[in-house]
């Protein structure tokens, strides 16, 4: 198979369904593809599967029928320590709440990732955290505990955080949710800087019009279904 023309990411056929109270199919016959350094969003109404299904495509929810590849490999049938390995080297997070922890520095956050990789020294580490933090213009605010920085600022330290093990596939639930529209603008135009200059792939759940319609594509979902 022609590798650089196969998608990074890749489900076929994906049914979820919720157990509690009652049966509910909530993820019906999903298909997608994500090429690299392609900038998709998610979009649809509350309630239609947005979140669920990017849980299935970050590897954290594997009771599903159906297929999932990431980088060419099938994600189906591997153990969960397989798979936390996949997520640690090839996908970052960045959430709608940054979840840093907040009485330790921001550079330590950043580092958090990539020590629990364990695949470089330390030192290393440190390093490439200095450098993610300056690639987002807050290198400054390295040596601060994380709950004295702004909202915007917590959110660009997530992004550094999310990039420190060089993903393949960054994965955002609601991003920009609780920015005002200034930096909901930064953190946008930061993604996109990212998926031109470090070839990494975007996968944005969100809500937010203006954003969606800046990315390559829109996925969009109602009632469980690809529209």
């Amino acid at each position: 198979m022609n590798t650089a023309a196969r998608p990074i990411l890749e489900t076929k056929n994906i049914n979820k369904y919720f157990m509690e109270p009652v049966k509910f199919h909530v993820l019906k016959n999903i298909s997608i593809q994500l090429q690299k350094k392609e900038f998709a969003s998610i979009m649809g109404k509350s309630g239609c599967g947005k979140s669920t299904l990017l849980y299935i495509l970050s590897t954290m929810d594997t009771q599903y029928d159906g297929e999932l590849c990431i980088d060419g490999e099938n994600m189906t049938h591997l153990s969960r320590t397989e798979l936390a390995r996949i997520r640690n080297e090839k996908i970052g997070f960045i959430f709608q709440f940054h979840y840093l922890l907040p009485e330790f520095t921001v550079l330590k956050n950043v580092m958090l990732p990539a020590l629990k990789l364990g695949k470089d020294p330390p030192d290393e580490v440190r390093e490439k955290a200095m450098a993610k933090l300056k690639l987002l213009d807050i290198e400054d605010q390295a040596h601060k505990k994380a709950h004295k920085l702004s909202g915007g600022q917590k959110q660009r330290v997530a992004i550094a955080r999310a990039l420190i093990n060089n993903p393949k596939i960054i994965m955002g639930d609601e991003p920009t949710g609780n920015l005002d529209s200034k930096n909901a603008e930064i953190v946008f135009n930061t993604l996109r800087q990212l998926s031109h200059e470090q070839d990494m792939s975007m996968l944005i759940v969100t809500h937010d019009l203006d954003f969606a319609e800046k990315t390559d594509r829109i996925i969009e979902m109602g009632d469980g279904r690809i529209l």
